[in-house]
């Protein structure tokens, strides 16, 4: 069995489905399967710790729950249970970087170009001007359009 992931970041965006499709059916193609990645930023309310770690801990089940119900979807257009990866960082590119060093089975990172007009999306910006070094590595990433269809992306992908 190939250990090649596929990695997509979890987010709230609407062209999230968009990269998740795509990694599934390049996941399926390959023999790979996907990872998702939920990034946690920190909590902003700093005046009473008790309050701040319920935030946490609220955020973190969010998380897990958003993750949760991607999972089936997963199974059935990859063939492979995901992989979830929820982390606390600063920022996604951060969370990107500790996640991509640390696990050499990431082999692409897939994202989705954000639609109607808005630019590429933050991400797809700051790796179009920073590069894709992920720490002490480099890995591919993929951008898909995010408006594609089900049948465009069976076809690419």
């Amino acid at each position: 069995m190939s250990q090649r992931k596929f990695l997509v970041i979890a987010d709230d965006s609407p062209e999230f489905q968009a990269a998740l499709r795509f990694a599934c059916r390049r996941a399926r193609s390959t023999g790979g399967h996907v990872a998702m990645l939920r990034v946690i930023e920190p909590a902003v309310f700093e005046h009473w710790s008790g309050v701040r770690e319920e935030i946490e801990r609220q955020a973190r089940e969010e998380a897990e729950q958003v993750l949760q119900k991607m999972a089936e979807y997963v199974v059935e257009q990859s063939g492979m249970a995901p992989e979830f990866i929820i982390l606390d960082a600063d920022n996604t590119r951060a969370a990107l970087r500790k996640v991509i060093s640390e696990d050499p089975a990431i082999k692409i990172l897939v994202l989705a170009a954000a639609v109607g007009g808005r630019g590429p999306g933050p991400l797809v910006a700051s790796i179009a001007k920073e590069g894709v070094k992920w720490g002490t590595r480099k890995v591919p990433v993929t951008v898909v359009p995010g408006d594609l269809t089900d049948d465009e992306i069976a076809d690419l992908a």
